[in-house]
């Protein structure tokens, strides 16, 4: 399998552990990945800068006329992904959805082309942190016309 495009995948504290599994379930399955931080465990770190060191990467690199197999995507990892999607959603061109399981990751590509997910380092088992990566890389946006006018929406929002 090659994949063309670039993962760009980032943790605090909370998700350090999952995102050292994580790395290693990337390069058994092929995947090109970048690890934007924290390089080590670091129990005070803060999440923020992790989100917005992957988010920027996208925001600048992300071109949604592409397919999906041809774009950057951005994976964040803490205790519970929220803060992480609240950082990564003030970037420019970022869609970032914490997701929880497989059928909540296959909604986020499926009805919102989001670029960046954002997983539970402590809600989540790995088996179903894997699942929930392969199911996301996996999936083509739906291009649906309601969904297309609802991302234009935002977009538009976001511009002004």
């Amino acid at each position: 399998m090659i994949n063309l495009f670039m993962i760009y995948i980032g943790s605090d504290h909370g998700g350090f552990k999952f995102k050292e599994k994580l790395k290693i379930f990337l390069e058994k399955q092929n995947y090109t990945f970048t690890d934007l931080g924290n390089k080590k465990y670091d129990s005070i770190d803060d999440y923020p800068k992790f989100a917005f060191n992957v988010a920027m990467k996208i925001g600048e690199l992300d071109d949604s006329s592409k397919v999906w197999e041809e774009r950057p995507k951005g994976i964040l990892l803490c205790r519970s992904s929220g803060g992480m999607v609240v950082a990564a959603n003030k970037v420019k061109n970022v869609s970032a959805i914490s997701v929880f399981d497989k059928k909540s990751a296959e909604h986020a590509r499926l009805h919102n082309d989001c670029n960046v997910i954002a997983l539970s380092g402590d809600w989540l088992s790995e088996e179903e942190m894997f699942d929930i990566v392969k199911t996301w890389l996996t999936t083509e946006f739906s291009k649906e016309e309601r969904h297309i006018r609802r991302i234009n929406m935002i977009k538009e929002f976001e511009l002004k």
